[in-house]
């Protein structure tokens, strides 16, 4: 389940992730600047964002395999359109309904995880989940820069399209349906605006929902401008890109699977109080270095390595917490959890990207940022919160 659920996830992802080696090149090929570049990426984001309040819902109320057979459909189509793109504008166009279809694996494997535990199994279900979720940055950029370096960035979206007709194969063959019919009979959109109004009123549940929207909106940031930073600044190729970025990706893998062992011997919200506070003092270290003149990459691979460790415990954790209260509404609440996180990670890349300058202090101020925003959230959601109360609450 966590391998296919995992895979569903990923598809996303790669859409973004193989094509980050190729964003100089799409500037180049399509005669755009940097910022409206960064804006396909953007576009992408919001719409990964808007389309999971839409698919949540509807898993709630079909099913969780329905949405994903149109959700998977809609990214081929749009991946197909995008790799066919011969201006700026369009492919941002595309890139929107593409991350529209994207939506679907985001928002339904979580409520499916939700669907099928609680607690600290929720938590290892999650955390191999992300296992299988972080492989993409890992893979992608390198498969990404072997295609383009053969079909150029065209190959991309080709690739992607032909990986999403594949997951929608799976969800057929292999995906069982987690929300029976019995449980669909109270859900329907007037149930589904009073559960999204619920959520809005949760202030643990949004406090949640924003410390993990911070953590990834400091990733989404790297993820924007790390291209034009290490390709153009520091002068990687874009295989040394990708394989610098990729280590990152092996810290987030490798702490996310401690989760469910550190949840259980010292409680999920004190694995999130510490992982976010670590990661908030190393980003600060990180900021400091650059603000006195450093301008070494190795500093900044080595401390984002630790950075992004941390961020491995707080994202699977929070996303935990946040769902434990929402059972009966799963979907709705992962769709609104994935929803403000994207829009969060976007509106942080849409400010970001009004100050880049292929330079990397831009870059580190908003990753900066948004772990000491995450820092300030931690503490004001679960200062008082601890893990024993917490069981409480759910009894």
């Amino acid at each position: 389940m966590a391998l296919i659920l995992g895979l569903l996830s990923a598809i996303g992802p790669f859409a973004i992730d193989m094509y980050l080696p190729a964003l100089p090149a799409i500037g180049q090929s399509l005669g755009a600047e940097v910022g409206a570049v960064q804006w396909s990426l953007t576009a992408f984001f919001l719409a990964l964002g808007v389309g999971q309040l839409l698919y949540g819902p509807v898993s709630d109320m079909l099913g969780r395999k329905p949405p994903l057979y149109f959700g998977l459909g809609l990214f081929t189509l749009a991946s197909v359109g995008c790799a066919l793109a011969t201006d700026i504008d369009t492919l941002v166009a595309l890139r929107f309904v593409q991350g529209l279809g994207a939506a679907a694996g985001m928002a339904i494997p979580r409520a499916v995880v939700r669907d099928l535990h609680t607690g600290t199994e929720a938590a290892r279900l999650m955390s191999l989940l992300m296992l299988v979720f972080s492989v993409s940055p890992i893979l992608a950029p390198l498969a990404g820069s072997a295609l383009i370096a053969v079909t150029g960035w065209r190959g991309v979206f080709w690739a992607v399209a032909l990986a999403a007709t594949a997951g929608l194969a799976l969800v057929f063959t292999t995906l069982s349906e987690t929300r029976p019919a019995s449980e669909r009979v109270q859900s329907s959109l007037a149930s589904a605006l009073h559960a999204y109004g619920l959520l809005l009123r949760d202030r643990h549940y949004l406090g949640l929902v924003f410390i993990g929207g911070c953590a990834m909106s400091g990733f989404f940031v790297y993820l924007a401008s790390s291209p034009f930073v290490l390709i153009n600044h520091y002068g990687l190729t874009p295989t040394q890109y990708s394989l610098a970025f990729s280590v990152n990706a092996v810290a987030f893998i490798g702490a996310s699977q401690l989760t469910g062992a550190l949840g259980e011997r010292f409680g999920l919200v004190r694995v999130v109080k510490a992982a976010a506070s670590a990661s908030g003092a190393v980003m600060l270290v990180l900021l400091g270095y650059y603000l006195a003149g450093g301008d070494r990459l190795a500093v900044l691979i080595a401390l984002y390595f630790i950075a992004s460790a941390f961020m491995g415990l707080v994202i699977p954790t929070t996303s935990v917490l946040a769902l434990e209260q929402h059972g009966a509404i799963a979907g709705t609440a992962s769709a609104l959890l994935g929803t403000l996180q994207m829009l969060t990670g976007a509106a942080a890349m849409g400010v970001v990207g009004l100050f880049s300058s292929g330079q990397p202090l831009p870059m580190v101020v908003g990753m900066a940022a948004g772990a000491l925003v995450g820092v300030a959230l931690t503490w004001l959601t679960l200062g008082r919160v601890h893990s024993g109360a917490l069981q409480e609450r759910r009894a």
